[in-house]
């Protein structure tokens, strides 16, 4: 069920896995709708937020006074609130009186996913579990964790698989918990083996749950650098690997190749590609050049709006 649509124009800014028992997320578009709608990552302002000058409970707000119209939170800044109704309530209340969309959370700083100790493992899952409920209680469809273990990355095959076997242990709890909410548990590429395409639908391919999924981002594919050596993954292969498991997707303007070099990104052979899967959900925005945060987003923001009005 793909619809491949040509998308976009160079905007000049600076594989499918299929067989794995876990269902390709199909994105229906209805007459008049966008070809994909636009939200911002918190990540973006962080330096505002560590710097006291936006308080995480202004972000929506200010999100939507830049021209955007849903978020995509980091749980690192609201990190003891997980569990605090009254203060997710006042989140909703803020959201729901603008017209804004809670999408996700992106979930750092809760342990190690592939921790070699099964009890650790399991610790790490306790620690999302949190997340999960906050999610289902602020309307997000997902929760974005990391694929971290205790395995140093090597290209050695063999600690791959390990890496990966521990990794897929800790995500199928973790999704069946998160099934009972209605809650997807996806994975970012964000370093090390999880910046590895092929290695991250392997891994979600062993988890073996229809709650595992993929958040690719265009940028962080990044595997691993020592002593001047880049190691990476070609951006747009990648992409197009993890899409058929994606609920979302993070864009950063920038890009990698197979050898360890940073391009601008090319918008219109990425979105190409992420069209091509059927999907039509958020396009999070990821970037937010220091000093001039709000100038970058709407920079990208405008390029968006641009592109999909040629292809609607």
């Amino acid at each position: 069920m793909k619809q491949r649509r040509d998308f976009l124009k160079k905007a000049g800014l600076a594989t499918t896995a299929l067989g794995l028992g876990i269902p390709q997320i199909v994105f229906p578009m209805k007459k008049q709708e966008t070809l994909f709608k636009i939200s911002l990552a918190e990540w973006s302002v962080n330096r505002l937020i560590f710097s006291g000058k936006l308080d995480h409970l202004d972000f929506p707000l200010l999100t939507k006074q830049h021209g955007i119209y849903a978020v995509e939170y980091v749980n690192q800044f609201f990190m003891d609130k997980a569990t605090d109704k009254n203060y997710l309530r006042e989140m909703n209340t803020r959201c729901q009186n603008e017209g804004i969309s809670q999408v996700l959370i992106m979930c750092d700083r809760e342990g190690i996913l592939g921790a070699k100790s099964a009890a650790d493992r399991q610790q790490t899952v306790e620690n999302h579990k949190k997340w999960v409920e906050a999610a289902r209680f602020l309307g997000c469809h997902s929760i974005r964790i990391n694929a971290y273990t205790e395995i140093p990355w090597s290209a050695d095959a063999q600690q791959a698989q390990e890496a990966m076997k521990l990794c897929a242990d800790g995500m199928r709890s973790l999704c069946e918990f998160a099934d009972d909410f209605d809650i997807h548990v996806i994975i970012e590429n964000h370093g090390g083996y999880s910046s590895d395409a092929k290695w991250l639908v392997g891994m979600l391919k062993q988890t073996g749950h229809s709650r595992a999924g993929s958040l690719p981002d265009f940028g962080n594919f990044r595997i691993h650098s020592a002593e001047g050596q880049v190691i990476s993954y070609d951006s747009y292969r990648g992409v197009d690997e993890l899409m058929p498991l994606a609920t979302g997707v993070s864009l950063k303007p920038t890009a990698y190749d197979d050898f360890g070099n940073q391009s601008a990104l090319d918008y219109e052979r990425m979105m190409k590609i992420v069209l091509s899967h059927g999907y039509h959900g958020h396009v999070g925005i990821e970037h937010g050049d220091k000093d001039r945060e709000w100038e970058s987003i709407v920079e990208i923001r405008d390029i968006l709006i641009a592109l999909e009005r040629k292809l609607a």
